[in-house]
């Protein structure tokens, strides 16, 4: 059996890049995997939506995509040294250590100690190459007994089920997508820069803003679209749009822009290519894992003259255009029921 860790994905009210991981993985896992949630206060597994316990044999697997530390999840080191079970994970990013200025301190302070966690797993896939070698070279430098064996995952690219998009003869309205929290590492306040730049050079596109706001680093970039959009009416804001009205988004945008300044995968970016849509990303090493293939236009991060240069282009030469989103629609690209079938052979 395959327990699936919901903790705090079954109770979460938002759909963060975390949620939509493990929300995506649990329905293709299907009848394959059972729910289960950490209760603090009881310091045991219970399953979800019950107060039933779990009894573990040494065959089952608990997997897990969330972040947790002994402090938000009491007796979690004692389950995991008892060894009732096999583990398995999904890490997603070392963000939390590499640019704490920018990340909300509780994170900060529970990374070490989830990353020295997943040392005791028997099985940790990463989100991508540049995460595996952040986890890896953290183990050692902090000397770590390991247990796990790490491998690279690629996440799916199918935002909701169903077929991929092909070439449309035409290209899309000048619309420009913009996907992720607002919060200064996804540095949504650069790229409102770039777009105003356009704008005053007489480029005429809308701009489509999407993501919840961090609130403890997201208020003024949510103040700064507020304040444009009363002013400029091509300035488009969606806090928390439900899967289907993001997807018909991206099918109406023509370019996607990631300005992102860190990430452990780069999701909307995978799914502007499910789509046909070419991508305007920063020049990274994760994100040049996935660009590298096609659809992609790098970028180096918060320089502007560069970012101006590559949506010029993405918006004004059609031909250009064509070229990039029939790269990316000729990528073969995993969906989750892929992902799923790879984490479900590597438990059995």
């Amino acid at each position: 059996m395959i327990y699936l860790d919901v903790t705090k994905s079954g109770v979460a009210r938002h759909q963060s890049g975390l949620m939509r991981v493990n929300g995506r993985l649990g329905e293709e896992f299907g009848p394959h995997a059972t729910a289960v949630r950490w209760d603090a206060r009881k310091r045991m597994w219970l399953h979800a939506g019950s107060r039933g316990g779990v009894n573990f044999t040494p065959s089952d697997w608990l997997f897990t995509t969330e972040l947790f530390s002994e402090r938000e999840r009491p007796g979690l080191w004692e389950f995991l040294r008892s060894r009732k079970c096999r583990l398995g994970a999904l890490f997603s990013d070392a963000i939390p250590l590499r640019f704490p200025q920018i990340t909300w301190p509780q994170s900060v302070a529970r990374h070490p100690e989830y990353m020295k966690m997943l040392a005791s797993f028997d099985r940790v896939w990463a989100v991508s190459e540049a995460s595996r070698l952040d986890l890896t070279e953290f183990w050692r430098w902090q000397g770590v007994t390991l247990r796990s064996k790490v491998e690279t995952i690629l996440l799916g690219a199918d935002l909701v089920r169903g077929p991929r998009m092909t070439l449309r003869e035409e290209p899309p309205a000048a619309h420009v997508l913009c996907v992720g929290i607002l919060e200064p590492r996804k540095n949504q306040l650069f790229l409102i820069d770039v777009c105003e730049a356009l704008w005053a050079d007489g480029i005429d596109f809308d701009l489509h803003v999407v993501g919840r706001v961090n609130p403890h680093f997201g208020r003024p970039i949510a103040n700064r679209l507020k304040t444009l959009r009363k002013t400029q009416p091509r300035v488009h804001y969606h806090k928390a749009p439900p899967d289907l009205l993001l997807e018909r988004l991206y099918t109406a945008a023509r370019v996607t822009a990631f300005s992102t300044l860190a990430e452990g995968c780069g999701l909307p970016v995978l799914e502007s290519l499910w789509k046909g849509r070419p991508c305007v990303c920063s020049d990274l090493p994760v994100l040049r894992e996935i660009a590298g293939a096609g659809g992609c236009v790098l970028a180096a991060p918060n320089d502007l003259n560069a970012w101006a240069a590559a949506l010029r282009m993405t918006l004004g030469d059609d031909a250009g255009w064509r070229r990039l989103a029939s790269e990316a629609i000729a990528r073969p690209l995993p969906v989750w029921a892929d992902t799923a079938r790879t984490l479900l052979a590597g438990m059995s």
